[in-house]
């Protein structure tokens, strides 16, 4: 499967997204875990690529069997809502 570059730069960084699961790269873009892992180990740096499998290693949320919230997305209190583009007020 040969992926255009914005794919490939949207891929990198779906896969630094904490709370993007591995599932929704998948969904997307058909590739499985082992298939981003060696995506992020041919297009990053040695030093990044080790960072980043560190980070990913041990973080519940990139798999969505082991996620403890089960639907919608996770939302932090103190994010805005956004309504008709622009940022609502408090």
């Amino acid at each position: 499967m040969t992926l255009e570059l914005k794919h490939i730069d949207r891929i990198i960084e779906m896969a630094w997204e904490d709370r993007t699961p591995f599932d929704a790269i998948t969904f997307q873009f058909g590739l499985k875990e082992q298939e981003v892992i060696t995506l992020m180990r041919r297009e990053l740096k040695p030093k990044s690529f080790r960072l980043w499998r560190a980070r990913v290693q041990g973080r519940a949320t990139k798999h969505s069997k082991k996620r403890t919230f089960e639907e919608g997305r996770f939302k932090c209190s103190r994010q805005r809502s956004i309504s008709n583009n622009s940022i609502s007020k408090r």
